[in-house]
């Protein structure tokens, strides 16, 4: 049996931070219930609209939800009339899910714009599954999402695999390609993961990509350079 590790998972505290940010020691497991039940939400609502990460900052009486996507304008929308509507959508299911209800609990939704979408690994991973359910062949989409992920500036390495009843086939296979370096095991290298499934008539095939960015040293050099 293999040994597989979350590669954002084995990196939190090195060089990856947490996606909810908040201490409680009495009501932690409310609080992580509100929490999963509410990013569920929004990733199911979101995904096709560039979705990128969400991160849950919490205060005092206070909830902050900051949304990262390469298609900010489609969720503000005209006026910020879309981010509004967002807005009170998070509120009656936070409302529906809170297990305090008595206390008076502020949300707050942030929009932040993601910079070169194509090197960004939830985005591309959702791209791609896009294209497999559009019965797009999936060695081609292999192959393109590969070179595209590959152009962007910042990525050395990069790995994708699928696994399914790959183009409708009988029995389900998985299918990879990789191209550059990937040093999993290295705790320095920064590596952005992430994973989405195709819904088919022919059955769900899952997305999984890898991108190597370099290593976390290489990037603090660079920054004191400057």
């Amino acid at each position: 049996m293999g040994k597989k590790v979350n590669p954002l998972a084995f990196r939190i505290g090195v060089n990856e931070g947490w996606r909810s940010r908040w201490f409680q020691q009495k009501a932690y497991k409310d609080f992580l219930k509100e929490d999963y039940y509410l990013r569920s939400f929004l990733v199911e609502k979101l995904r096709k609209n560039g979705l990128e990460r969400i991160e849950i900052e919490r205060s005092a009486n206070k909830i902050t939800v900051i949304i990262h996507t390469s298609r900010p304008g489609l969720i503000i929308g005209k006026g910020g009339g879309g981010i509004e509507a967002l807005k009170n959508e998070i509120e009656k299911k936070y409302n529906a899910i809170r297990v305090d209800k008595k206390a008076k609990t502020e949300i707050r939704v942030q929009v932040e714009e993601v910079s070169k979408p194509e090197g960004r690994a939830p985005i591309v991973a959702q791209q791609a599954a896009d294209q497999i359910e559009k019965r797009l062949p999936f060695r081609r989409v292999l192959k393109q999402t590969l070179e595209k992920t590959m152009q962007s500036g910042d990525v050395i390495g990069a790995k994708i695999r699928v696994s399914g009843r790959l183009d409708g086939g009988e029995m389900s296979r998985t299918e990879w390609l990789s191209k550059g370096r990937m040093p999993l095991a290295t705790l320095r290298a920064h590596i952005d993961y992430a994973t989405a499934n195709a819904y088919c008539t022919y059955g769900v095939v899952g997305v999984k990509i890898w991108i190597y960015k370099g290593e976390v040293f290489d990037k603090e050099k660079k920054e004191h350079t400057k």
